[in-house]
């Protein structure tokens, strides 16, 4: 009779020993997959001690599930078990399966954990057929190769593929997937292993009296389930401490990485952790940081020491990153437990965005916004350190103070866009004709400062020029307005001065004096200069205070009609009287307070005060006021004039302004239409001191003007002088030709006034006249009085 194990198993088997040997394959296959991701985390020692530990429970595993089956067969004849190949087959199954596992782990890929898997199959082979080697039986055993050639080549493919599975990550598939794959490769290697067995019964044959008897076989096979029980229960523990670490680590990783700064755990030198700020900052994968090098990233921090020595508040170094570049960064080092060991936990804080921030403020510290170039503030520093340089080499410097002459009209008439505009032009175009050597700077509203080396005057001449020759060339304003004119001053160090302070006053004083002079030139210090320019300061300040403390008076000239002498009206004219300096002319000061822009307050308050006292006279007589250029091409200028005869109740029809004809030159646009929008108002207007300024004749032709004023200059010996005579007759000529009357200025004696009244003259004012004065003083004129003689009004 021919039998097989397999068909044994099959007909006669006991099922309590069956159920046992799948659970003890279950634990022993769990159990080693758990410890041996365990020591996977591990190293040196330990790793070796929890090798041996998934080794033994492996090997017994296969060895405990393998005799389990084994007795749960009854062949119906009497068998038993050889001591010497059962207890070989036990550690056959212990140190392969341990081999298998060492070669797992030993090193990272994919390639170990199959090479591992692959020795353990042929643990399980080894342990299998020399526990086979074991069986006495009463009667023969026959193999077929072919199955044992399958059974060993299964249980190798499944070994590997459990191993590879096993430890491919920490996903929950993989942690039973593995598992399930091992239980498969030992209980297939058994079946195909039992399959390739036959037994053929032979009486003859005895089984030898000291085989040992299944039922004492059944003790070691208990202690060795035992022991995968334990084991089985020690990978359980482990296995639940890791998912709780695993849990842990993650949230520590999560909280790591949504922290904006980089963060480190570091060891020996060696990086343990690092969150994807981290790797961000470096450009390298976070996975691929463990292990490596702290000072491949961070070469002036080498160890922890280092680190853990810098200060609380963090120390500044440079992080490389993995393609070369530096990145400055702050490091801030704390020691922490970090797998029950002291660790290193190192803050990286990106600085590129504070340096640019430190940049840029440094910059706006030093720098005008709006042109770019230096600040007052910088180019005193510039200029003290080159001070400093030219003093201990002997060198000059050249310091040119640059102004816009007439820019307040700029933003009056243009407005404040574009005169921003224009103030960046000049600065592009004075920075063009500078090299490396030379500084410019805007130190006010528009006004501007070179500072150049120099060996001579000559060479901070030729400077000037050119940087007015780029002006003057360059486009201007928008609507093809070309760019104010520019007045310079040169002071020269050591010439002029030889510290910060007096030389910026010198070169102050220079440019004042180029715009005294005449606008848009350039001038040096000279000593004289001084004591003006201060001089010119002082009454600027004084006249500040002056319309504020009433020190400003309006005084009163007569105007007569010469065939009738009767007075037809007043010219308002301005006096100051310093309480220190007493009078002041207001040749001296219009200027300044034209320059000043203080010439817009007092016009319109002199305006006010002389519509407000001509709006009280009985006599509705007429009030003549200059007016300035700089008011002339105020656009506001006419709107103001209508609300100070609103508010005065002046009849506009007794208001005369005058305006001379250099203060049209510089505009003839806005002049002709602020002009054209005073006589909307119902007022007159006046040329004054014709014949003084150019294109006389074409002005009369382009601007409204209702009447005309010789100049005093014309006027004066009049009666004896061939060539004024001539002048005089020509004016009244083209006033006469023109409709246009003419008022003639200055007439200090009784033969100008006949020579005016004999050549038809209209009107005329003077000392002859009457002397300007207080109102007070012509009240007959203003209240209903008898009229006064002809001569001598006043």
């Amino acid at each position: 009779m021919i039998l097989t194990l397999v068909g044994c198993f099959r007909a006669d088997n006991d099922q309590w020993l069956v159920l046992p040997a799948a659970l003890i394959c279950a634990l022993a296959a769990g159990a080693t997959i758990a410890l041996l991701r365990h020591a996977q985390k591990t190293s040196g020692a330990r790793r070796q001690g929890w090798l041996v530990i998934a080794a033994f429970a492996g090997g017994t595993g296969i060895w405990a599930t393998h005799f389990l089956a084994m007795l749960a067969c009854d062949p119906k004849y009497p068998v038993g078990y050889a001591t010497a190949p059962t207890a070989l087959s036990l550690v056959f199954a212990v140190l392969l399966s341990g081999l298998g596992l060492a070669t797992a782990i030993a090193r990272p890929g994919r390639i170990a954990p199959l090479l591992g898997g692959g020795i353990l199959g042929l643990g399980i082979a080894a342990m299998h057929y020399t526990g086979m080697a074991a069986y006495q039986f009463q009667g023969h055993m026959a193999w077929r190769a072919d199955l044992v050639v399958l059974s060993v080549v299964f249980g190798t493919v499944m070994a590997a593929g459990a191993l590879r599975v096993g430890l491919a990550d920490n996903r929950a598939r993989n942690r039973i997937l593995g598992p399930i794959l091992l239980v498969v490769a030992i209980c297939g290697h058994h079946v195909l292993g039992l399959s390739a067995l036959t037994l053929v019964p032979d009486p003859r044959v005895v089984v030898p009296a000291e085989a040992v008897p299944p039922v004492w076989l059944a003790v070691p096979v208990v202690l060795a389930s035992l022991t995968i029980l334990l084991m089985a229960c020690i990978a359980m523990v482990l296995d639940i401490r890791e998912r709780q670490r695993t849990v842990y680590r993650e949230r520590l990783r999560s909280l790591a990485n949504a922290a904006v700064e980089g963060l480190v755990i570091c060891h020996g030198g060696r990086i343990v952790s690092a969150n994807e700020s981290f790797a961000r900052l470096t450009g390298t994968d976070a996975r691929s940081l463990t292990g490596m090098e702290v000072s491949h990233f961070l070469p002036d921090f080498a160890t922890d020491d280092v680190l853990a020595g810098a200060p609380e508040d963090g120390v500044e170094g440079l992080l490389r990153c993995s393609d070369g570049s530096e990145l400055p960064v702050e490091l801030i080092a704390r020691p922490v437990a970090y797998g029950r060991a002291p660790h290193l936990a190192i803050a990286v804080r990106d600085l590129t965005a504070r340096r640019r921030a430190e940049r840029q403020i440094r910059y706006l510290a030093g720098h005008d916004t709006l042109t770019g170039l230096c600040n007052r503030q910088n180019f005193h520093a510039c200029l003290d350190r080159e001070i400093r340089r030219a003093t201990a080499s002997g060198t000059r410097l050249a310091l040119l103070a640059i102004n816009l002459d007439g820019f307040k009209q700029v933003n009056d008439l243009y407005g404040h866009a574009n005169g921003d505009a224009t103030l960046a032009r000049v600065a592009d175009l004075i920075g063009d004709q500078l090299g490396k050597e030379q500084i410019a700077a805007r130190i006010g509203g528009d006004e501007f400062a070179v500072l150049t080396p120099c060996a001579h005057g000559v060479a901070a001449g030729r400077l000037a020029e050119e940087i007015r020759a780029a002006l003057y060339a360059a486009d201007g304003l928008a609507g093809g307005e070309p760019l104010p004119e520019t007045s310079i001053g040169i002071a020269l160090f050591p010439d002029d001065a030889t510290d910060r302070n007096d030389l910026l006053n010198a070169a102050d004083a220079a440019l004042q004096l180029a715009k005294t002079v005449g606008r848009g030139s350039y001038r040096f210090f000279e000593a004289a200069m001084g004591k003006e320019v201060r001089e010119r300061r002082v009454l600027e300040k004084a006249l500040r205070r002056a319309l504020v403390q009433g020190e400003l008076r309006l005084v009163y000239q007569p105007q007569i009609a010469i065939r009738t002498g009767a007075v037809t009206g007043f010219e308002v004219l301005m006096r100051w009287q310093h309480p220190e300096r007493g009078f002041v002319s207001p040749a001296l000061f219009i200027p300044i307070a034209e320059e000043s822009g203080l010439i817009q307050e007092i016009g319109a308050w002199a305006l006010t005060e002389a519509c407000r006292e001509a709006a009280s006279w009985d006599v509705p007589l007429s009030v003549a006021v200059n007016v300035s250029g700089v008011q002339i091409h105020d656009p506001a200028f006419a709107p103001s004039v209508r609300a100070i005869l609103s508010a005065t109740g002046l009849d506009p029809a007794r208001l005369e302004l005058e305006i001379t004809e250099t203060a049209l030159i510089r505009d003839p646009d806005r002049a002709s239409t602020n002009l054209r929008e005073l006589k909307a108002l119902g007022l007159r207007i006046a040329m004054d001191d014709f014949g003084t300024g150019y294109s006389s004749l074409s002005n009369l032709r382009l601007f409204p003007f209702d009447q005309i004023k010789i100049d005093g200059s014309f006027v004066a010996a009049v009666d004896s002088n061939p060539q004024a005579a001539a002048i005089v007759r020509s004016v009244l000529g083209l006033g006469a030709g023109l409709g246009l009357p003419v008022i003639a200025e200055g007439v200090e004696t009784a033969a100008e006034l006949a020579f005016l009244d004999a050549e038809n003259c209209h009107a005329a004012q003077g000392y002859f006249i009457g002397r300007p004065g207080p109102i007070a003083a012509f009240a007959r004129h203003t209240h209903r009085l008898p009229a006064p003689a002809r001569a001598g009004v006043g």
